[in-house]
């Protein structure tokens, strides 16, 4: 049975919608949760209806299960300081860009259209009750040789998702960060310019 969902909700400057102003990245996962695969298939659902240039959906994603050789794996490609707490997650998800098409042609936009496709991600799997945290720190080459990855694809972040576990079970370091207030700069220090 896993720990009750928290409120994190965002101290918005403008309403959102309630999802978007209660999703939040915990480090704390349920280690014994099994991931529903209706909400993980819900979740790479959104993912592959966001928007994409041209039609490309230049992402692709790896699915690790926790308990499998690929999760290890992906574990494997994480900092030490990510795996102390992505190791609980019920799945990490490898999420990849394709640079170039098949005929070497630059996909300038792959970045930003995979980046669409996992906020879909993140967003569809709050509403259903999971909780999704992503992670730069990791090696894109460790994962480019146990995946053979083909150059033209480059593995960009590592998603963990999951269920809430207990954050007294985090290394002490991290459990401040489960309840602290969440901030963001003001909208006022994002826009550059406006007219």
């Amino acid at each position: 049975m896993s720990a009750p969902v928290i409120d994190r909700t965002a101290p918005t400057e403008h309403p959102v919608l309630d999802v978007l102003a209660a999703r939040w990245s915990t480090r704390a996962y349920d280690a014994e949760n099994t991931i529903d695969d209706a909400k993980l298939n819900a979740a790479l659902e959104a993912a592959r209806w966001s928007p994409s240039a041209y039609n490309l959906q230049p992402w692709r994603f790896i699915v690790a299960h926790r308990g499998t050789a690929l999760f290890s794996q992906v574990v494997d490609s994480l900092v030490e300081f990510n795996q102390l707490w992505a190791s609980k997650a019920s799945v990490l998800i490898v999420a990849i860009a394709e640079t170039e098409s098949e005929d070497g042609k630059p996909i300038s936009h792959a970045v930003y259209d995979l980046g669409q496709a996992v906020a879909h991600l993140s967003v569809q799997a709050h509403h259903d009750g999971l909780l999704v945290h992503q992670m730069s720190g990791f090696d894109p080459e460790v994962v480019r040789e146990f995946a053979d990855l083909a150059p033209r694809f480059t593995a960009t972040t590592v998603i963990a998702l999951g269920e809430l576990g207990d954050a007294s079970e985090l290394p002490e370091g991290l459990q401040q960060g489960e309840t602290a207030p969440r901030v963001r700069r003001p909208i006022s220090e994002s826009v550059i310019l406006s007219a």
